[in-house]
């Protein structure tokens, strides 16, 4: 909920500043009346005034700014004086910071001014407003109506009376039915209530009704202004984000409360500053907002989702109003190599281990790139690997996660990455020279720790979640993440090209899925046409065929994405009756017209 600070009196520890003090300069004679006399009605007689002097620097004779604002429980009958014969007199506290102003009561002890202005300023003095006018006679004085007789005017002649001639009050009120405000805290509110300092500004001096036949002593010896206490209650300005904790009395230093001599809030609901003006520097995901004083919402700040990376973040419009008002933090200074608007990503140089959670210290590590077989130009610069996974980007021909080996079917590892084989299969890697036969080489060429995992349907929001495999492990789909999957597809060039690559078999095939088998990589397929076969038998059912390249991503090559038809062609090893795909097999998402061109050629073109 919102909260409200305490009333008390901000007066309390502040000295005011005046124009003037009695006996400033030298010892003044000054006269008065007795309290217990003037309290009467004048008919019945003023009795005899009394005489003193006051001196500023003697302390049983001053009268100083000070006593208007001391305890007026402990000290009664202290009070400050201005110098004799002054008209004009200002009385003027400052305050160090804002506060809320709830109501003003001025005691005098001589006759209250016959004209004077109740002024505020809310920029320390630069500027001044007033709050009231006050005038035994405001249209003459002022120009204003009176309020009592239009409700809401900005003078009054209430408190202008010069009857009682002491300890008469002068009285405002800050919030009162004519303003009708219903949150404390919203501009309107702020406007009439906040300040950084108040004025009295006497302007008028008037003589009480005593004054008249028989007085002996001289006149001038009245005419001064003389106030007992000043009284200014109001709170903290908090913002409805602080208030008084249980326990705590007026102004005490409480948690959760605010301290009124400084007018310091002790704040809550993620909040900061002394007024708790701002979010606290973790908590900029939302705009900040005062606690609504109307329907009591706290309007707490919302933590930004820096996942432990970053010590502080900031607001900023354009990604609060791109996200349709839901998220508007930007994460300052990622820490732990990580980067983004959240901290949710790794540097360049960096990628995430999937092993540990997006909020470890360790959660980004560097790239380990060959520097020769990595690609410099990718489609993000900065990335030396890619910042999910670690692969790193390489050259043409190249493989494995760091870029250190040729594919299957290439060879001449350098700057410029491999060359493909000029073979109907693999060649040396050395030398680019062609294996013509399958007994001399091991089936498959899989590189040390390739892992071809089972593909399962992936999850739609792959941001946060952990893609899922059936064996756990972690891969790609060439279908999701094509970028990742890139191999040097065959193409269906002339006739006389496709013959003189004796494919021993063209099949129509659906993809179900890859595996790793540990020694070796295996694609698991439905054959729904059979266009060609050789001596491997091949049936319209589901069937194993083996990649013999792969980049060590997940990925085979040629690429065969689960739940796609393929027509493929290829080699087949009559040996273990496995039919085999390489780099050069031509394997092409299935088209009618594709396997109508194929058959066309199968049955007219190769002889």
């Amino acid at each position: 909920r919102s909260c409200n600070p305490p009333v008390g009196n901000l007066a309390t520890g502040r000295t005011p500043v005046t124009l003037t003090t009695c006996g400033q300069n030298s010892t003044e004679l000054y006269c008065f009346y007795p309290d217990q006399n003037l309290l009467r009605q004048v008919s019945q007689g003023c009795g005899q005034p009394r005489c003193t002097k006051c001196n500023a620097n003697q302390p049983d004779n001053s009268h100083l700014p000070a006593d208007m604002t001391d305890d007026f429980f402990a000290n009664p009958v202290s009070w400050w004086q201005s110098a004799q014969g002054v008209h004009r007199e200002e009385i003027r506290l400052d305050f160090e910071t804002e506060f809320y102003l709830t109501h003003v009561i001025a005691v005098f002890k001589s006759p209250r001014p016959a004209a004077m202005v109740l002024e505020r300023s809310q920029d320390y003095g630069q500027t001044w407003r007033p709050y009231k006018y006050f005038s035994i006679n405001c249209t003459a004085t002022f120009g204003l109506q009176d309020d009592l007789i239009e409700e809401g005017s900005m003078c009054t002649s209430r408190y202008s009376d010069a009857v009682p001639c002491t300890r008469g009050e002068v009285i405002y009120r800050a919030l009162n039915p004519s303003n009708k405000i219903e949150d404390p805290y919203s501009p309107e509110a702020q406007d009439l209530l906040k300040l950084t300092n108040l004025r009295l500004l006497l302007l008028k001096r008037q003589e009480c009704p005593c004054h008249g036949s028989g007085l002996v002593e001289k006149p001038q010896r009245f005419a001064h202004y003389a106030i007992y206490d000043l009284i200014i209650r109001g709170s903290c300005f908090c913002n409805g984000h602080a208030e008084e904790s249980p326990g705590s009395v007026g102004f005490l230093r409480e948690p959760g409360s605010c301290v009124g001599v400084h007018g310091k809030c002790v704040c809550r609901h993620n909040t900061a500053g002394d007024h708790c003006e701002k979010c606290a520097p973790l908590y900029n995901d939302q705009p900040w907002k005062p606690g609504d004083g109307k329907t009591g919402a706290p309007n707490e700040c919302r933590k930004c989702r820096c996942h432990n990376h970053a010590d502080s973040c900031h607001f900023d419009l354009s990604v609060w109003l791109a996200s349709g008002k839901r998220s508007g933090g930007v994460c300052d200074n990622c820490k732990h190599n990580t980067e983004g608007h959240r901290c949710q990503r790794c540097k360049p140089g960096y990628y995430r281990d999937r092993g540990k959670p997006m909020s470890s210290t360790e959660v980004c590590k560097p790239c380990a790139c060959q520097p020769m077989g990595s690609a410099n130009a990718t489609f993000s610069r900065s990335w030396r690997c890619h910042p999910k996974t670690g692969f790193c980007y390489c050259k043409p021909g190249v493989a494995g996660p760091n870029c250190d080996r040729c594919l299957m079917g290439y060879w001449g590892f350098g700057e410029n990455g491999c060359r493909p084989c000029d073979c109907a299969r693999d060649c040396d890697q050395h030398t680019g020279n062609c294996f013509n036969g399958y007994d001399n080489e091991p089936f498959f060429n899989i590189p040390i720790g390739g892992r071809i995992p089972d593909l399962v349907q992936m999850p739609t929001n792959e941001s946060e979640e952990e893609w899922k495999w059936n064996d756990h492990e972690q891969g790609f789909s060439a279908l999701r993440h094509p970028e990742k999957c890139v191999c040097k597809e065959k193409v269906l060039g002339s006739v006389t090209d496709f013959c003189q690559m004796k494919y021993a078999y063209v099949i129509k095939a659906r993809i179900l899925s890859a595996h790793d088998k540990g020694t070796h990589a295996e694609v698991v397929v439905k054959v729904k046409k059979v266009l060609k076969s050789g001596k491997v038998k091949i049936a319209r059912s589901n069937r194993s065929i083996y990649p013999e390249s792969w980049t060590n991503r997940g990925c085979t090559c040629p690429i065969l994405n689960p739940g796609t038809d393929y027509l493929i062609a290829g080699q087949e090893d009559s040996r273990t009756s496995k039919l085999l795909v390489n780099m050069n097999s031509l394997v092409k998402p299935w088209k009618a017209y594709l396997g109508k061109q194929v058959s066309d050629i199968l049955r007219t073109g190769c002889k």
